[in-house]
């Protein structure tokens, strides 16, 4: 049996440590057992979109953000404002949008044995599936990384292989300061 924690000030805890909601990804994670509880911060410069083989709870702390999604095969765009919750259901490919000065609070499952995350990218010009990489997640936060970092850095992996466009990368962000 796990040993109870102490509660946390979230709003001290975001004002003593803004290095660790830094770009690519700017998440850390809080607790990492059954429940894996994470702090993400804006701005973030991602393409990519997660598949998440179990559901995902967004809690949207301060500012608002965009979670993008793709389901039977259809693009949308989720508004999620200061203050709301979603659970997004597993398998759903997912873009997290995230501004300047925004904090989301991002709850998942452990992964269960021989269940796979994904980064997968889709083109700009004709929406196919352009790259995707799977993985057994356990740390999120230092896994998302290289693969992001491989997709900025080989052109090859960024061109589609249904309309030849080579998908671009999105410009890196300065670290932000979160503010409260």
């Amino acid at each position: 049996m796990a040993t109870p924690t102490l509660p946390i000030d979230l709003a001290k805890w975001i004002s003593d440590n803004p290095d660790k909601l830094q770009p690519p990804v700017n998440n850390y994670c809080m607790w990492n057992a059954d429940l894996v509880v994470m702090v993400v911060g804006g701005p973030n410069a991602r393409t990519d979109y997660h598949v998440n083989p179990t559901a995902e709870w967004f809690y949207q702390y301060k500012g608002d953000m965009l979670l993008k999604l793709v389901h039977a095969k259809t693009f949308t765009t989720l508004p999620i404002r200061q203050g709301e919750m979603f659970l997004l259901p597993p398998g759903t490919p997912h873009n997290p949008v995230r501004f300047a000065n925004t904090i989301g609070i991002v709850i998942e499952q452990r992964r269960p044995q021989g269940k796979l995350d994904a980064l997968q990218w889709y083109c700009e010009k004709c929406s196919h599936i352009v790259y995707r990489e799977s993985f057994h997640c356990v740390s999120l936060g230092t896994q998302l990384k290289p693969v992001i970092e491989k997709w900025a850095n080989d052109s090859t992996i960024r061109q589609c292989k249904t309309c030849g466009h080579v998908n671009p990368v999105k410009e890196p962000l300065s670290p932000v300061v979160p503010k409260l």
